[in-house]
């Protein structure tokens, strides 16, 4: 049984530092060291920071120790760029193209060559990924004004955790993966016609009855995980099943399966994991008349992205995948929301600016809040959930609005609750992997997901509402409405009170 995804060691929140803030460090008086650290040493300064202040930066470190994790990184740095610590649009930066030559100028003088030093260059972001070797190249580009973030960009804090400590970074129980099935329990659902499954919490959010007034038809919602199962037919050819009826599903893949930041070629829109199915079918599975379970929003439309192998976004092409997914969807006109159950113990430069392009193009993000097994150390909000620019979700127990989840992060950058998590332990029922079988999922994934249906409800009854009005019912219909709970946020949704 899938009892919770989206598993991280750790989760807490840090910004991009601002040109200021680069022009104060002290690189012009640091020295050039001559070997690197070690994964080992890196890892530890890393785990060292995160409990010492809550959070750790590549940008507030010394430029040995980002040399160091560039060098160990397969020597690639992502770096992003601009005249303000917003400008991160290419369109709206009337000078880019100056900026990036003058950066490539420096790496080149450094670095002693001109070619191999572009890995690649965003075509919408002022962000680009660069080959780096030589400390010196570090130092040298931290004296320019126009660097907004300069990060390792395949540095693998999980990977090397993993290999260092014995701890499971990467085995399919961390990394949210499963293609198991699960008979559901006759407690946990509910039959609705034609012939569909209800999961439990549809009672306790009150959906099953805000259905009278939205069933989220005409709103698109944007999907970003590890791709939707093109062998589950529900979320396939017959997502038109039962009472669902006039929608799309869109399926994409943006994600290239390799260790080597160099390789090209996306591996295709198919989930191999397992975890984007379940968060597809959560949203937006039909009503369908197999008795199979429903999503909340049965009616809306899909546009899925395979961006990441899995939740764990450790290596260049995950973060990469996710960059461009967030991308691709800020630019997709019909696209409203966007979910994403996946994120890393720190922040990622070039998808922050994911995040903050798609938020520029008015579309409203939810992002899970984080879910950790007994492993986990640390206990916060993860990336990119704590941004301002996105809506941070967590699971809560059944009949609660302040008691998390087992495995769920909770912290004051938490917006809204789901309830996902029963006194037998039971979460929430989804379609599976497969045709005509199904499964539990839990964690803050899910209930990110779900709170992604709910706003499509809610959407659909007002076509004409802005983000911010959408944003705005779904707080007055919460439990905690007007005032934030300090670690749960406005808490559970009313769904019907939000539709009305």
């Amino acid at each position: 049984m899938k009892k919770c995804v989206f598993l991280l060691f750790a989760a807490f929140a840090l910004s991009s530092c601002n040109n200021d803030d680069l022009q104060n460090s002290s690189v012009e008086s640091e020295m050039v060291q001559t070997d690197p650290l070690s994964a080992r040493q890196i890892n530890e300064k890393i785990n060292e920071t995160t409990k010492t202040k809550g959070r750790f930066s590549w940008n507030e470190s010394s430029s040995h120790f980002l040399w160091s994790g560039i060098f160990q990184g397969n020597k690639i740095a992502s770096i992003g760029f601009g005249n303000s610590k917003d400008d991160f649009d290419r369109s709206k930066s009337s000078d880019s193209e100056a900026l990036q030559t003058e950066i490539l100028e420096v790496i080149q003088k450094y670095e002693g060559k001109k070619d191999r030093v572009l890995l690649s260059s965003d075509e919408y972001l002022n962000q680009i990924d660069v080959y780096i070797e030589k400390q010196e190249t570090v130092i040298a580009l931290r004296k320019l004004k126009s660097i907004r973030y300069f990060e390792p960009a395949d540095y693998r804090y999980f990977e090397n955790e993993n290999k260092l400590t014995g701890a499971v970074a990467k085995s399919s129980s961390s990394s949210g993966c499963g293609l198991e099935s699960t008979a559901l329990s006759s407690v946990d659902y509910t039959t609705v016609s034609p012939n569909a499954k209800a999961p439990w919490s549809f009672a306790k959010h009150n959906i099953t009855s805000a259905w009278n007034y939205s069933t989220g038809a005409g709103i698109t919602i944007g999907l970003i995980d590890s791709g939707v199962s093109f062998n589950q037919g529900l979320l396939s050819g017959s997502f038109n099943n039962g009472l669902s009826s006039g929608r799309t599903i869109s399926k994409n893949g943006v994600y290239v399966d390799s260790v080597w930041p160099w390789s090209s070629g996306y591996d295709g829109a198919d989930d191999k994991c397992g975890h984007g199915t379940s968060m597809a079918s959560a949203m937006a599975a039909p009503r369908n008349n197999l008795g199979q379970p429903v999503g909340v929003a049965y009616n809306a439309n899909l546009v899925s992205y395979r961006a990441a192998s899995n939740v764990v976004l450790d290596g260049y092409h995950e973060q990469e995948g996710v960059k461009l997914a967030f991308t691709a969807l800020g630019n997709n006109t019909a696209v409203k929301i966007i979910s994403m159950s996946m994120g890393h113990i720190f922040s990622v430069g070039k998808i922050e600016d994911g995040v903050k392009y798609a938020y520029s193009k008015g579309k409203l993000i939810f992002c899970a809040g984080g879910t950790s097994t007994s492993f986990t150390t640390f206990v916060g909000v993860i990336f990119p959930a704590w941004m301002p620019e996105t809506q941070a979700i967590t699971g809560v127990k059944e009949n609660t609005s302040n008691q998390k989840c087992d495995v769920c992060h909770s912290g004051a950058e938490i917006d809204f609750t789901y309830q996902m998590e029963r006194a037998s332990g039971n979460n929430i029922p989804v379609l599976s992997y497969y045709n005509s079988q199904t499964d539990y999922v839990g964690g803050s994934s899910v209930a990110t997901a779900s709170t992604a249906g709910i706003a499509a409800l809610v959407w659909s009854k007002n076509p004409s509402w802005t983000r911010d009005q959408v944003l705005n019912k779904m707080r007055q219909s919460s439990t905690y409405y007007p005032t934030k709970n300090s670690d749960f946020g406005y808490g559970n949704i009313n769904v019907l009170q939000a539709v009305q």
